[in-house]
């Protein structure tokens, strides 16, 4: 896996990646940037967010689940100090179909959290408290 960073102006940075995508990273007012891009602790939630997302999907639909939305809400909290980590991750995990099972949904998010998501046992490993819930939607 390859990525690279490139310092464009100011607070600005344009993050490319691998797979030939870009986005934007930038940081607020505050601190020199000019807020047209995500903070670079924003898109490690995304990332994280987007590697659980996708193991509960794919775990999903390998059971045979008919899934039709899965939205995967995260919260975090940071310490107060330097460097200002995270310390508690949730993520809450919106899955709609049609006659889905709680127990399909609740073991998949378990299952992600615990043995797939490389994303939340890396984050786990390094002490960050990492919590998930769902609720089911039914279409």
């Amino acid at each position: 896996m390859q990525a690279t960073v490139k310092w464009v102006d100011g607070f600005m940075f344009v993050g490319e990646t691998g797979s030939g995508h870009a986005v934007v990273i930038d940081g607020p007012p505050d601190h020199g940037g000019r807020n047209i891009g995500m903070r670079p602790m924003e898109m490690l939630l995304l990332g994280l967010g987007g590697c659980s997302s996708f193991d509960v999907v794919q775990i999903l639909q390998k059971g045979r689940n008919n899934i039709v939305k899965c939205i995967a809400e995260i919260s975090a909290e940071r310490v107060d100090a330097i460097p200002s980590v995270f310390s508690k991750i949730h993520l809450h995990f919106i899955i709609s179909g049609y006659d889905l099972k709680a127990s399909a949904v609740e073991r998949a998010v378990n299952l992600s959290a615990e043995k797939y998501c490389s994303a939340s046992i890396m984050l786990s490993n390094a002490g960050v408290e990492i919590t998930h819930d769902f609720e089911v939607i039914e279409v």
